[in-house]
């Protein structure tokens, strides 16, 4: 039973880092759109630009910014909620930290992306947020802890009594406001490619994404309920998901 449970904990984080590889492919799709960044990277990145720049501003990339935003995100939990924090959510440190790592990564695996025409910037801004709403909804799906950005909205949410959506909205409007003043304390003027019509469009159209897509991860539940191991690893895993189409298909 013990090593079952351990196998389960352990796939289920596999998982989860498979969620988070997609979601920051998405983060970095959107910045490499130059439209405007995805909310959650719209501050790394204004401080990743003013760290080419500016001698007193610590030259770390749009990665290791967002790492630091989420620890503070997570000490900012602690200073809202008091005894009611959960310890366990500590967790969200180690998903913040590969959270970051990864969008360096994925940020190196998009430059190609970068383009000087509108209506290629324009696809891939969509492309961007499409590919985040997906990594979102399965990452939900996975049941961990949850991100650290969105552990502050639930930490708001608990304190103020906030419907949750509200406070998301005020959490991520807060995030904007705060680039957009960064933006003119660091940079000297307003960054569109940082913060531009593309943060907008995705503010309402990940939202959108994640709805439509959590109704078609039956896939990923089963994925989840999957027990690996060494035999049957490739060849079981393959059958289970081939088998619940088959099953899906005799519902239909």
């Amino acid at each position: 039973m013990r090593k079952n449970i351990i196998i389960s904990f352990i796939w289920q984080h596999v998982l989860l880092l498979l969620s988070l590889y997609v979601m920051t492919l998405g983060v970095a799709v959107c910045v490499r759109s130059q439209l405007g960044s995805s909310v959650i990277s719209t501050i790394p990145y204004v401080m990743a630009s003013a760290g080419t720049i500016i001698d007193g501003v610590p030259s770390l990339t749009i990665g290791g910014y967002t790492i630091i935003m989420n620890a503070i995100f997570v000490a900012a939990q602690i200073m809202i909620l008091r005894r009611k924090f959960e310890w366990v959510q500590l967790f969200q440190l180690v998903i913040g930290f590969f959270f970051g790592m990864l969008i360096d990564l994925n940020m190196a695996v998009t430059e190609w992306l970068e383009s000087s025409d509108l209506w290629i910037n324009a696809l891939v801004q969509i492309a961007g947020c499409s590919i985040l709403g997906i990594g979102i909804a399965m990452e939900v799906k996975c049941g961990s802890v949850t991100m650290p950005g969105e552990g502050i909205t639930i930490a708001i949410h608990k304190i103020t009594g906030w419907p949750f959506p509200k406070a998301k909205i005020r959490v991520d409007i807060t995030l904007v406001a705060i680039a957009v003043v960064l933006c003119f304390v660091l940079l000297g003027s307003w960054q569109w490619q940082i913060v531009g019509v593309g943060t907008l469009f995705a503010m309402v159209y990940v939202g959108i994404v994640v709805r439509m897509v959590n109704r078609h991860l039956d896939w990923f539940d089963r994925l989840l309920s999957y027990k690996p191991g060494f035999r049957r690893y490739v060849y079981g895993l393959a059958r289970l998901i081939k088998g619940g189409d088959n099953r899906q298909d005799r519902r239909s």
